[in-house]
């Protein structure tokens, strides 16, 4: 549940449900928040589940673990996955060090898991791993005047900088973390971190005390980073081998050894992925899972697709195979196809755009870098 049932009802919320948590999905137009945040700032409460990992050995018990190098000093975050053997993406997860504990913040359906699995293998170590996800509200704020927001309503602390890293701080009453974000709406982007009993108020503050943001929910949170050019866990990480989605700020190649890093090393060395994300302009809509094609054979599919609101065109990410990157490219729709409404699918002309979409204020650091 989202710990601002209440507030969030006053401001004509719409809700929908992600890995078992309810979040926001809109407030009534979420083309017109989306325009709010290009143009100045919003708001977002963020229903992430979080992992706390304590005891002496913290540090290098999930360094051996994750794809990145966890940083080692308090104030430092990092963005990573977490492998399967075969080196698919089994989870994404940002890594904060929080002093005497790292705070892993994941999509909340690979919470439970997480736990159950890292704790199971803590043998002599000086680990704990617990599930924290009810002790923390968390709430993203983004947009070119994200900075200023922030100076406005943040006290004994500055906006903390470059990306990823924190500083602690207060708003009204309450005791505040504000993390740098890496951007993943393309515009300049924070994280604020609250006790769970604090949410409330934080959340009014961040709304409407200094300078005022505008509220927004998970439809916005979709069209800001698929015109970022973002990849998303549900959509286009999840299952993946790291390299096929450009993941180079979530993958360290010169730190030691990590879970699936012979299958990513291997992979890099070869030079080129067997497919790759790109980003697409359609002449009309389509949808996730519609399949890609160059001269009528799939060579990939959808995974995200919208009208974007920011160019005013349906836009879309797809994997393609990386033998057919040139295109020229057509969408044809599954669906059609599977339930008869017509003797043959429907079919876009597409064509590719280099990502991002969307020039904002701040580059998203997690946009495909091949």
């Amino acid at each position: 549940m989202t710990l601002l049932g209440a507030h969030h009802d006053d401001l004509g919320a719409t809700y929908v449900e992600r890995g078992g948590r309810q979040l926001v999905a809109h407030y009534g137009r979420p083309e017109v928040a989306h325009r709010a945040v290009r143009n100045g700032v919003g708001v977002i409460e963020q229903g992430y589940g979080i992992v706390a990992v304590t005891g002496s050995e913290r540090v290098d018990y999930v360094d051996n673990i994750v794809t990145n190098r966890v940083p080692a000093s308090d104030g430092e975050g990092c963005y990573a996955f977490v492998l399967d053997p075969q080196g698919r993406i089994e989870t994404d997860c940002y890594i904060y060090n929080a002093d005497e504990q790292l705070l892993l913040f994941t999509p909340p359906s690979e919470v439970e898991e997480l736990v159950a699995d890292w704790s199971e293998k803590i043998f002599v170590q000086d680990v704990a791993i617990d599930d924290v996800s009810a002790d923390y509200g968390v709430f993203g704020i983004h947009g070119p005047s994200a900075t200023e927001k922030v100076a406005s309503v943040l006290n004994h602390a500055g906006a903390p900088e470059p990306e990823l890293h924190f500083d602690r701080g207060s708003m009204g009453d309450a005791g505040v973390t504000v993390v740098a974000s890496d951007n993943p709406t393309g515009e300049d982007g924070y994280t604020v971190i609250c006790g769970a009993d604090d949410a409330p108020g934080v959340f009014d503050t961040l709304l409407n005390h200094g300078l005022n943001a505008a509220p927004f929910g998970e439809a916005t949170w979709n069209t800001l980073t698929l015109e970022a050019g973002t990849p998303r866990f549900a959509s286009e990480l999840q299952g993946a081998i790291p390299n096929t989605v450009g993941a180079r700020h979530a993958v360290d190649f010169e730190k030691g050894c990590f879970i699936g890093q012979e299958v990513v090393s291997k992979v890099e060395n070869r030079g080129r992925p067997s497919k790759q994300l790109l980003g697409l302009r359609l002449d009309a809509p389509c949808g996730a899972g519609d399949d890609l094609r160059v001269d009528g054979d799939a060579v990939g599919e959808l995974t995200r697709a919208i009208e974007s609101p920011s160019i005013g065109e349906p836009i879309a990410l797809a994997f393609c195979a990386s033998d057919a990157l040139d295109g020229p490219f057509t969408v044809g729709s599954a669906a059609a196809e599977a339930d008869g409404a017509a003797d043959e699918p429907t079919v876009v002309d597409a064509d590719r755009i280099e990502l991002p979409f969307v020039d904002g204020s701040a580059a998203s650091l997690r946009c495909p870098r091949y």
